[in-house]
């Protein structure tokens, strides 16, 4: 902006041309060290209390949400009935969407000092919803281990061209991406818990559910067996439930909204670590910094707020897992100066990415014309 001047907003092709500008996969000219100085030290204290009032907080606006659909919607007319029940949909699985972050957190020691408070708050809020705690905490910790390695990484792990499918060329259209997006969000999450669909393959059948599944070592499988207790003591409560209040009440009260938090955890998932100018390593070439560098700040307007900013600080996050999701937004703005270019950030809106993609992520291949041959980008053209 010159004197006198104004600011003008980016054009579409500007836009465009900054979506596509690939991050570098060099390695960066700084360390994890340099990075946790800059970020105030207070950014890395763990407050019980702090971590306690979100839980609660979230726990009193669903109880709410509850209270007002149980209670009043039934005496509505029925016209406002088909509009009511979609409101109460979208606000409660939004809402316990914040509550699988901070079971979240909990997996990751960010909640509070003590491990066990940790993993009891962590394996009550996530068997409420159906998510067996142990077992995802250890394999998503083996997702922060190797993010960005196309060997090693737990999920949403890209394939080269020559592994794709056969179906992948009819699917490779408006009508095929919306197919596929539609079954990854209503059913990404259990088929991914249940067979490893997504997932890093293993030379055995892998199950989130099996305490002898390959995903797991032998000190383990012990708290694999109690993530699958806390499953089966809520099932059994949504059975009771079920029985007293009948099917249709149970799949409006909490089935449509447990989706939901199943379809934004995919969401928000896929899209961290899906972006064409993001790069993946094979093992010539990844190490563990590029590796967490490899992921993306996404913008949902005021969901990061009821997300606990899980959306757009999750680079922060991957560098400094233990953090409090009440500190990252500060660290991140605390690191950004640092990371420079090997930061980024997409303010598209999430619905519009996705779709997006879709489009462009099909698969990744290394770049011909560059020397480095251990690096991959994403690619569509089958």
């Amino acid at each position: 902006m010159g004197a006198g001047g104004r600011m003008t907003s980016p054009t579409k092709s500007e836009k465009q041309s900054h979506h596509q500008k690939r991050v570098p996969h060099e390695k960066p000219p700084f360390t994890v060290g340099d990075l946790k100085k800059a970020i105030p030290p207070h950014c890395f204290h763990r407050s019980l209390i702090r971590s306690f009032s979100y839980v609660v907080y979230d726990l009193a606006l669903a109880t709410i949400f509850y209270y007002l659909a149980s209670t009043y919607i039934q005496l509505l007319p029925q016209p406002y009935q088909l509009v009511a029940w979609p409101v109460y949909w979208a606000f409660q699985g939004s809402v316990l969407t914040g509550v699988w972050v901070i079971a979240h957190e909990c997996g990751h020691h960010a909640f509070s000092n003590y491990q066990w408070v940790d993993d009891t708050v962590g394996l009550v809020l996530h068997s409420f919803l159906l998510v067996p705690y142990f077992s995802w905490k250890y394999s998503h910790r083996r997702h922060h281990s190797n993010t960005g390695s196309l060997e090693r990484d737990e999920v949403f792990v890209p394939k080269p061209k020559s592994k794709l499918g056969w179906y992948s060329k009819y699917l490779n259209n408006p009508v095929g991406r919306l197919l596929t997006i539609t079954i990854t969000l209503t059913l990404g999450w259990p088929l991914y818990l249940c067979f490893n669909v997504s997932g890093r393959p293993y030379d055995r059948f892998a199950c989130h559910y099996d305490p002898n599944s390959p995903i797991y070592n032998d000190r383990e499988r012990l708290q694999i067996y109690i993530s699958d207790v806390g499953i089966v003591s809520i099932s059994y409560l949504l059975y009771k439930v079920l029985m007293a209040k009948g099917l249709a009440w149970l799949i409006c009260i909490y089935g449509v909204p447990l989706l939901i938090v199943n379809a934004f955890l995919v969401t928000i998932t896929f899209l961290q670590h899906t972006h064409p100018a993001l790069p993946h390593y094979d093992e010539s070439e990844w190490d563990w910094l590029r590796g967490a560098l490899a992921t993306v700040d996404r913008d949902y307007g005021i969901l990061n707020k009821v997300l606990h900013n899980i959306t757009d600080t999750h680079v922060a996050h991957h560098l400094f897992s233990t953090m409090p999701h009440y500190h990252a937004m500060e660290a991140t703005k605390a690191i950004k100066p640092i990371l420079g270019e090997y930061y980024r950030f997409d303010s598209t809106s999430f619905f519009s990415a996705v779709w997006r993609e879709a489009r462009e992520c099909v698969y990744v291949e290394a770049d011909e014309s560059s020397q480095t041959k251990g690096v991959f980008w994403y690619n569509n053209k089958i």
